[in-house]
């Protein structure tokens, strides 16, 4: 197995809150193999996602570029034709960079058409699939109004015995009725029975077989795979014998106060009448869905630790970066919220493990890092660990490489603030609140301590995560802490001039290119 250049194994788990994992302190969860990367790696408690919500997360993890500067600000808004993915930077330096499961990236049609790209050819597939070889690309939802007959996880479900037009919903994502009639998985009074697919079959197995024979077909070319699972994601349905792990002694109590929903922000209170937040406010949807969620994820973590063996055995354990995280969390009826998309902990703060084979990283493993981590981190990481020089692309990349953080190198400064960004244009929230398109926006920020939210037209948001580490108590209106919001309030709108938009020519170029008009015979100016 060659040795010069690791293998990456970039693990994504679809709605996966940072606090629903052993290691990061939950206290009945099963995720011994989770924990196992954590014991072999630095364990990053304080990351955050650049938007909390699929789409413009996934952007910013695959351009290591904030969601205001590449532009997919929503689900299903194209990236750009123009910006450059993670593919495109290791590519170039011999990796073969692939998927599997999900990105939720929607092709820039228009410029492609612009541009004279065929979505057929080679570099069209790579365009139109966010940079990676889709080894196999299933974005995880696929509802019977539009799902694709020919679906490779369908057409292996049939295989396996599983009739039906869609199997994806009346298998993987159903449970079965007193009388053998299909109970939908969208409907989350079903989540506390079990799917009707065998645990082998399910998603989460599926995902992990695939990604297993993408690295036997690899062989010693050096790889990056994104192993993208849709799970926890809801249909919240559990195969056998994950839905039934958990029980109603096993849900935390909701984080959220009375306060809270009698007095709401005018923003978090239009999000609080969506269905979702409805819903999730009973009692009665988190004692069943919060189980089977957490079932979910020890299902996951059981094949997490199938594919470390098979790592293990194919001698490619030790020369592989390995990281895991999630695009976002899961609110789950915490302050009194559905879903995601608001800069509460639930929804914004996500896990983050890297595992880095290198002796230089022995240093650190098993450690807890509390330095501010964001998703746009991850690009620049997979430069430098490839081979290549993060720094020569700092006029495009807007995060930091993590390889020195991991080697217990000391970084000084690191980072001091940490941003997200909510673009909800499409939400009943936006229309409620009697926003045009482009007045629904928010933004957060955070120096791991004091958290501000400015939000488009509303009153802004303070919380001080020391002594309030639930949220429960905004302080922006209090004048003893006008000095704290003023401050966070001119950290974002620094973050915002700062943006890297001068992509096509790197800042090498212009200190070497400063001052040399009159060198080359440019003589304005003089007498």
């Amino acid at each position: 197995m060659r040795k010069d250049k690791p293998n990456i194994l970039f693990i994504m788990a679809d709605q996966l809150r940072a606090d629903y994992l052993a290691c990061n302190g939950h206290p009945t969860i099963r995720t011994p193999n989770i924990d196992a990367l954590a014991s072999r790696g630095v364990n990053f408690t304080r990351a955050y996602c650049q938007a909390p919500v699929c789409g413009p997360s996934r952007m910013s993890f695959y351009t290591g570029r904030y969601a205001i500067s590449h532009g997919a600000s929503y689900n299903n808004v194209p990236l750009r034709v123009d910006e450059r993915t993670l593919g495109d930077h290791l590519r170039p330096a011999g990796y073969r960079v692939a998927l599997v499961g999900k990105t939720h990236m929607r092709r820039d049609i228009e410029g492609m058409a612009r541009l004279g790209i065929d979505p057929d050819t080679s570099r069209g597939v790579l365009v139109s699939q966010c940079g990676f070889e889709p080894f196999e690309r299933d974005d995880g939802l696929h509802p019977d109004q539009s799902a694709d007959p020919d679906l490779p996880y369908n057409r292996y479900l049939r295989e396996q015995g599983y009739e039906g037009d869609n199997p994806w919903h009346s298998a993987a994502n159903s449970a079965q009725g007193e009388n053998g009639e299909p109970l939908s998985g969208w409907y989350m009074r079903h989540a506390h029975l079990p799917a009707r697919v065998r645990e082998e079959h399910s998603e989460t197995a599926y995902t992990t077989h695939r990604a297993m024979d993408f690295i036997d077909e690899a062989g010693d070319t050096p790889w990056c795979l994104h192993l993208s699972y849709i799970k926890p994601h809801w249909p919240y349905l559990a195969p056998a014998p994950y839905h039934n792990m958990y029980g109603i002694q096993d849900i935390l109590p909701a984080a959220r106060s009375d306060l809270e929903r009698e007095r709401p922000h005018p923003v978090l209170g239009a999000f609080m009448q969506h269905p979702e937040s409805r819903e999730f406010s009973r009692d009665e949807v988190r004692e069943r869905v919060i189980p089977t969620y957490m079932g979910l994820i020890t299902q996951l973590d059981d094949h997490i630790g199938r594919l470390m063996t098979f790592l293990e055995t194919r001698g490619q354990l030790d020369n592989t970066l390995i990281v895991l995280t999630s695009d976002h969390g899961d609110y789950l009826g915490d302050h009194w919220l559905g879903e995601k998309e608001m800069f509460h902990e639930p929804s914004v703060r996500i896990p983050m493990i890297v595992v880095d084979p290198r002796r230089e990283a022995d240093s650190t493993r098993g450690s807890r890092s509390e330095q501010l981590v964001e998703a746009i981190d991850l690009v620049p990481t997979f430069v430098d660990a490839a081979g290549g020089d993060s720094r020569a692309l700092d006029h495009v990349l807007e995060g930091r490489s993590l390889l020195p953080l991991v080697s217990g190198s000391k970084v000084e400064p690191w980072r001091r603030y940490a941003f997200s960004e909510a673009d909800y244009a499409w939400r009943p929230a936006r229309k409620e609140l009697g926003l045009a398109p482009d007045e629904a926006r928010a933004f957060m920020v955070t120096d791991g301590r004091w958290k501000s939210v400015h939000y488009q037209h509303h009153r802004p948001q303070l919380f001080d995560l020391a002594t309030d580490p639930q949220e429960l108590t905004d302080l922006a209106g209090e004048s003893c802490h006008a000095e704290t919001l003023e401050r966070l309030e001119k950290a974002l709108q620094g973050w915002a001039l700062e943006r890297r938009h001068r992509i096509t020519v790197s800042n090498q170029r212009v200190s070497e290119a400063t001052g040399s008009a009159h060198k080359r015979g440019y003589l304005f100016g003089v007498w």
